[in-house]
């Protein structure tokens, strides 16, 4: 049950959320309005760049390739979720609506979850590329890697209905203030008038497994890769694996180091919400020569 606008709790069921986001003068709320539009539209350009670059480039149409893309289209749409809302909410209004908050957390749930599984599948792919180079082509065929990509997605999707089911589900009566500027679950459930021990339970239960289990397809992955490429003779190879494998743990140390710490606070938040998917396809196309030629071959084109 939501409060009036004196604070008395009223009977009838709560309609909108109010996200508070950052408080501060006229001058730092011009800032940071200026800060979330350059990193969003460096994020929309760059993932947009990648996702048409390596649809276009015939070279680039290989598994390792194929999951990047996807990858983009997660960064673009994960980032979109929130920054469009978080703009908005710099100029107008900080009112959204129950459906529209319940909406944004099932999405960024969902995309959230999706490239967490993504990114354990690339370091699959990775291993099976180095490790087992003549299975690779049957194992990581183009019907097994559209089955993992959708895979993520089912599992994405599976968490974020339990979590978005488990959260929305609960009364909201002690505030509608949401001290965060999307729609978050520890915010949310600090305004819960009832017990959220079991929401808590289900919630580090459900990302722990996650957690655990992503973790470990990366660390095996990566212990093998590194074992393969330290019995390397080639030292051309060597550094060319390296390069490759090294874009793909810089992004995943970024995701996982930030997106699960225990501390959400704001400024996190926009870390992984807003910096991550922009940097996401400068790593990967700034540290790989086949991307980097693909690009200026397309920069190239258009000079011609």
């Amino acid at each position: 049950m939501p409060p009036h606008r004196d604070g008395n709790v009223s009977a009838a069921p709560l309609q909108e959320f109010v996200l508070e986001g950052f408080q501060g003068s006229l001058g730092p709320q011009a800032l940071l309005f200026a800060v979330f539009l350059a990193l969003y539209l460096g994020t929309v350009l760059g993932n947009l760049t990648m996702v048409v670059v390596i649809t276009l480039d015939a070279r680039l149409h290989s598994p390792m390739y194929f999951f990047l893309k996807n990858l983009s289209f997660l960064d673009l749409c994960y980032s979109s979720v929130i920054t469009p809302n978080a703009l908005a909410n710099f100029s107008s209004s900080k009112v959204i609506t129950f459906e529209g908050c319940a909406t944004q957390f099932f999405f960024f749930s969902l995309l959230g979850t999706t490239e967490g599984f993504l990114l354990a599948v690339m370091a699959y792919d990775r291993f099976m590329a180095i490790c087992s180079p003549l299975r690779y082509p049957i194992t990581m065929c183009p019907l097994a890697c559209t089955r993992l990509v959708l895979g993520t997605f089912c599992a994405g999707c599976l968490n974020s209905i339990v979590q978005t089911g488990f959260t929305f589900s609960l009364p909201f009566c002690s505030s509608n203030h949401i001290d965060h500027f999307f729609c978050d679950v520890l915010p949310l459930l600090l305004l819960a008038c009832a017990s959220t021990a079991l929401n808590k339970l289900v919630m580090f239960g459900i990302c722990g497994l996650i957690i655990v289990s992503v973790t470990l397809v990366v660390l095996v992955s990566y212990g093998y890769i590194t074992v393969t490429i330290l019995r390397m003779q080639s030292g051309a190879g060597r550094h060319k694996v390296f390069s490759t494998c090294g874009s793909h743990m810089m992004a995943v140390s970024l995701f996982y180091g930030t997106g699960f710490s225990m501390e959400q606070g704001k400024v996190v938040s926009v870390f992984y919400s807003l910096v991550i998917p922009m940097l996401n396809p400068l790593i990967y196309s700034l540290r790989n020569k086949d991307v980097k030629e693909a690009l200026g071959s397309y920069r190239m084109e258009d000079v011609v």
